[in-house]
């Protein structure tokens, strides 16, 4: 590999662990750094090496990726007291793959320029099978020369890759995918409902539907799970709820109205009240059956 630069990684969760494991195979010497240690363990059986800090991650990298819940942890392990830019030496890069605040990607791009370093917001979409199987899409916003140096990293973990432009732009087209999906989710929910109601079997309507203008890439993953009862996190309701909030704080900002997003929030939230919030997205078709005193069965049949 022509640049051995040294990677840090933080956050080893459902698409992280795999995620770092395809920069580590691909021969970058790997820190990690996770709240619970235990979840690093299989880079670490391979060569990585532990920090006890974000900052100590950064202290060891020359580009350290992070991958987070929500806002808050971005900005305390990237602008906090042991946060990445505590540690990280001029000419460093940070990237946040979490999908996060427009705004606060803004805020990091301007510390990390103050020491010396570059920033750069880098969310994705594909959910744990993508990040498993290295076929991501990656939205990417900040200096083109930073994504450029990052891109071969990339590359080790997607297949689609857009630069949207400068800081927060990454985010953006990010926030603008889960509008998308917000609505898909919506959509294909209803449309397996409907089939289910109407004494289809649905199994094998689907099969026919998703070839179709009708069928979507939600359908022809989620949906299969739907019909196995496998409501298991590809991408967790608590995580899309706060996609959902970003995505309506940017319309907010924008003085757009877009009814899609706040429906779609507010089932998710319904769920989320009911404890069902660890739950995969494609739980939405049980809610949605709730609603008319229904219950999803076609998984049993």
């Amino acid at each position: 590999m022509a640049d051995k630069m040294r990677i840090g990684w933080i956050g080893t969760g459902v698409m992280g662990l795999s995620m770092a494991g395809h920069l580590q195979a691909a021969g970058w010497p790997l820190t990690v750094y996770n709240r619970t240690k235990a979840k690093t363990q299989p880079l670490l059986d391979k060569g990585a090496k532990w920090a006890d800090t974000p900052r100590a991650v950064a202290e060891a990298s020359d580009v350290v990726f992070t991958i987070v819940g929500y806002p808050h942890d971005v900005e305390e392990v990237t602008l906090g007291e042991n946060g990445v830019l505590r540690g990280l030496a001029a000419g460093g890069i940070v990237c946040d793959m979490s999908t996060s605040s427009p705004v606060l990607a803004e805020r990091i791009a301007a510390a990390a320029r103050q020491q010396g370093c570059e920033s750069l917001d880098a969310p994705v979409t594909g959910g744990d099978v993508g990040a498993r199987d290295a076929k991501l899409s990656i939205f990417v916003g900040g200096d083109q020369a930073a994504y450029e140096r990052v891109l071969p990293c990339f590359n080790k973990m997607g297949t689609n890759i857009l630069h949207c432009g400068g800081a927060g732009f990454g985010q953006k087209g990010k926030l603008a995918n889960q509008a998308a999906i917000a609505g898909v989710m919506i959509s294909t929910c209803e449309s397996f409902l409907f089939a289910q109601e109407a004494g289809l079997d649905v199994s094998k309507w689907m099969e026919l539907v998703v070839a179709g203008s009708g069928g979507s890439f939600a359908m022809n993953s989620l949906g299969r799970r739907m019909l196995k009862g496998d409501f298991a996190p590809g991408f967790f309701i608590d995580h899309f709820i706060k996609d959902l909030g970003l995505c309506l704080e940017e319309c907010r900002r924008m003085k757009l109205v877009l009814p899609g997003i706040t429906l779609a929030d507010q089932l998710y939230r319904t769920m989320q009240a009911k404890g069902q919030g660890s739950k995969g997205t494609q739980a939405l078709v049980e809610c949605l059956a709730e609603l008319s005193a229904k219950k999803w069965n076609a998984c049993c049949k």
